[in-house]
This record gives structure tokens, sequence and C-alpha cells, in this order.
């Protein structure tokens, strides 16, 4: 076992960046309009009445009304604004977040680590662990028994009572209808169809939501990241599989029965390489890690038996391509043209402002080479269009644990916006 390794946050109180998407009155319709008063505060970090009601287009009286009521629910604070030095009178009052109106707790679930996080209510991280894993694929028993661990670990470690936490959300790897809270398949749970959300809240005590861990990538980079402000953009994810993000009209798109986007398995090779989910010629089969490790033992002769993990075969890999070994670029060089052929599916199917590579694989770089780039743009239709930008996002282990407390986050927001209604 992998022993664990836990970071706090000990300082609760540093000045708000906001987090959230940045969007446009247009774009709000269809949530309340004391939603979306919280939420414009919670994307500036701190504002005025007067430029919230600019920024959502209603009169500053109806912002008034719903930021006394928000400010009764303890959800806003006023503060001192910045001002000029040379200015008199009154000091102008601001608005944000009060981040203690509540915790919520995110928990990314692996075949190799286990990460997760906890958040305020204006999405600052109050503290992060890990727990290494031994097992690729276990019985859905056992992955509970790990989660609560890892909930335990980490309320421990920031000195937080489990009665603090709102909710927790959750990510795993595979097909996840995450409105049933269901793993219809994942690679590192034995069976099919299983009531995820439902075992664990029941062990945990807390209401838990589950969302494929793709998603919950694009979550956190719609909520942190370069695509903020950004109506339409995609994520793809390259560890031990491969998987996809888009964004539609600042808000994540899962598909009908919340198992789209997975472009891992779409086909790139009829009849071709088998993949983990029982089919064959899947873009995971020739891009994700088990398939560099299948072909570095093919034509490196490396074994696991040998070189250890799979890991270290990935390492092993990679510095033997940096090397010149031929072979070992050849199998990068390769991997790099199916993933361009991907990228170019893609874009013509989306047509998305930006695409943002991310994974812990982005450290390959023969994988996103610049003749990988510009083949993968030179395969997307360009008539009229301006083609996307392609960014490479290397974030850690962590950001998948904190878009999965921002998905526990944005439904407690609605549902605590929603109770200030009633009240």
């Amino acid at each position: 076992m992998i022993p664990e390794e836990t970071q706090v946050v000990q300082d609760r109180t540093l000045p708000p960046e906001g987090c959230g998407p940045i969007v446009s009155q247009r774009d709000l319709v269809s949530i309340p309009l004391r939603q979306q008063v919280f939420e414009c505060v919670r994307s500036q970090g701190q504002i005025s009445r007067i430029d919230v009601a600019k920024r959502l287009n209603v009169s500053p009286a109806s912002v008034s009304t719903l930021v006394a009521d928000l400010l009764v629910g303890g959800l806003l604070k006023e503060v001192e604004a910045p001002r000029d030095p040379s200015s008199r009178g009154r000091p102008p009052v601001a608005l944000q977040v009060r981040a203690e109106a509540g915790y919520v707790a995110g928990i990314k679930l692996s075949d190799m680590v286990h990460t997760a996080i906890i958040v305020d209510f204006a999405g600052r991280p109050v503290a992060e662990t890990s727990l290494g894993r031994t097992s690729l694929r276990t019985d859905l028993d056992l992955l509970v028994d790990e989660a609560d661990a890892l909930l335990t670990q980490i309320l421990r470690d920031a000195g937080m009572a489990r009665a603090e936490i709102s909710a927790v959300g959750m990510g795993l790897p595979g097909m996840v209808d995450s409105q049933r809270g269901v793993a219809l398949w994942s690679p590192i749970i034995r069976g099919n169809n299983l009531p995820v959300a439902v075992l664990m809240s029941e062990r945990m005590g807390l209401p838990v939501v589950v969302d494929n861990d793709a998603n919950l990538l694009t979550l956190a980079e719609l909520w942190y990241g370069a695509g903020r402000a950004l109506s339409d953009f995609v994520v793809l994810t390259l560890e031990y599989g491969v998987g996809m993000g888009l964004v539609m009209d600042h808000r994540l798109y899962r598909g009908a029965h919340s198992v789209g986007m997975e472009i891992g398995h779409t086909k790139v090779q009829l009849d071709g390489a088998l993949c983990r989910c029982g089919q064959r010629g899947c873009l995971e089969a020739y891009v994700s890690d088990y398939a560099l490790v299948r072909e570095a033992s093919i034509a490196l002769d490396l074994h696991r038996s040998e070189t250890g993990s799979a890991q270290v075969m990935l390492e092993s890999l990679y510095d033997q391509a940096k090397a010149g070994n031929e072979a070992a670029r050849t199998i990068f060089r390769r991997a790099g043209r199916f993933l361009a052929a991907g990228l170019s599916n893609v874009i013509n199917l989306f047509d998305p402002s930006l695409v943002v590579l991310s994974g812990a694989r982005m450290k390959y770089d023969y994988l996103y080479a610049e003749d990988v780039m510009r083949e993968a743009l030179a395969m997307s239709l360009t008539q009229s269009r301006e083609l996307p930008r392609i960014e490479i996002n290397a974030w850690g282990d962590l950001v998948w644990a904190r878009g999965a407390a921002t998905l526990a986050l944005a439904a407690q927001t609605e549902a605590r916006c929603a109770a200030e209604v009633v009240a």
C-alpha cells in the first residue's frame, strides 16, 4: 500500500479569487434570479450590488431585495471594497460569498490512487489527501470501504466533523448514469449497473452525487480554468483510459442517458486491438496507458513482472524514446496519430472554441508533438471557419477531486438558493 499523503490548507481567510462560469444574463434565463445573483457574486469573487444588476441586466431594486435574503440566509456577506485612497466619505461596500456557509467533499476513485478534497462554499480548498491502491479492479463493497476511509482521513486532518460536510461528489472512470447515481460499467469495479451513489451515501451518512471522472475534470475547467468565460469547449483526458467532457452553453453536456461523450470507445480500427470494454478497435486501445504498455511489451520486450508497475514501464518507454530508441519513438508516434484522428473527429463534430488536452499522460510530449497537432488540424474541416485552440493542461491528480467537489457544490448551491425562497 502506498502511504497516504495529506496536505491541509490551513488558512481559510485567503482573499477570494472567484470561481464558476462567467456567463451573460441571456444564458441564465432558466435559473432562478436568486441563484443568478448568488452565482454572479461567486464568479466575480467580490462585486457591488450595482455591478451585479448591470451584469444580470435587472433592476438594482430587484438585486437589493434578493441580496437582503441571501445575507439573512447566511450565503453572502458585505465587505469593504477597495477604493481610491484620495476618495472621501463612507467606504464602498461589496458582496462576497460567505465561505463558511457550507463545505462539501470531492472524491476521485481510480485504479492507482484515490484523491479527496474539501472545499468551502466559495469553492476554495480547505484540505486535500490521497490514498494509494494495490488492486486495479475490486468489488463495490471494498470500494465503498476505501472511499469512506478516505473521507474519514481528510476530515481528521482538516479538524472537521462529518456533520460539517453538506454533500460528497464522487468521480470514477467508465460509464456513469449521473442522474441515477449508477455505474453502468467501470474498469475499476467488478459488475455492472451498480448503485454507487446509494451505497456510498448509506455508508457515509451524507448525500452523494456521482459522475464520470472526465466530466468532473471538465467541470473543474469550467469553474476554475480556461473555460470559465467560454460557452463551448471540449476536454480530452489521457490517463489509464481516454475520456472526454463537453461544455455547451456554459453547461456540462452528458447526453440523453448521462453516458455520452465516450470518445475513448469510438472506433478507429475495425477488428482492431482489444479494448478493456470488451470491444475491438476503440481509440482508447491505441492511446491509453495500457495500450502503450502493451506495445512496449511487444516491441521492446518490457514486461511488468520484470520492470514492476505499468507506470514504471511507461517511464522506461519514455526514457528510451528520449534517448533515441526508434522502436520507442514509433510507439509514441503511432499513438499520436490515433490521437490526432480522435481530435479531428471531435473538432468536426462539435466545432468547439477550445480543446483542452489534460491528464497525467500529457507529460509524454510525444503524444502531442507539433506534428501530431498539425495532423489533427489538417484532418479537420477548415471551410469558412477558424479552427479551435488546442491547449495542454497537465493538472495533477487533485484537480479531478476538485471537479467532484464542484459537482456537490453546484447541487448544494441550487438547493440552498431554492430553500431561501421557501423561507
